[in-house]
C-alpha cells in the first residue's frame, strides 16, 4: 500500500466510524496521544510497539485527509530535500543540516 492509498483508507475509515472529521485542533491532540502510548510501549519494553505505531500513522493519515494534503507528495519532496543536505555533528551529539533550507 502506497501513503496516499493508505490515506485514503483512513479517511474512508473515519467517516464510515462517524469519528472526528472537523476539529483539527482535537486530532492533533490524539495523535500527540497515539504517540505517546507508543513511546510508553517502548519504554516498558512492551511487544505493541508496531499496534502503537500503526495508530500514529493512522492518526497522521487521517488528521493529513482533514487539512487536505497530499501527504505523500509531501513526504516526497522532504525525502528528496533532506537527500540534498549534508549533516555535520554538533556539541552533544546532535546533527545539523549544513546546506540547503533547514526544515
Amino acid at each position: 500500500m502506497d501513503i496516499r492509498s493508505g490515506q485514503e483508507l483512513a479517511w474512508e475509515n473515519k467517516l464510515a466510524k462517524r469519528f472526528n472529521t472537523t476539529n483539527i485542533p482535537l486530532e492533533f491532540c490524539l495523535l500527540q496521544a497515539e504517540i505517546a502510548e507508543a513511546f510508553h510501549e517502548w519504554r516498558k519494553g512492551g511487544t505493541n510497539i508496531g499496534q502503537e505505531l500503526a495508530d500514529a500513522a493512522t492518526g497522521l493519515l487521517g488528521l493529513a485527509g482533514m487539512t487536505g494534503i497530499d501527504l505523500q507528495a509531501e513526504i516526497e519532496a522532504k525525502l528528496a530535500k533532506n537527500a540534498a543536505h549534508i549533516y555535520q555533528r554538533q556539541p552533544a551529539d546532535a546533527l545539523a543540516a549544513t546546506t540547503g533550507e533547514s526544515g
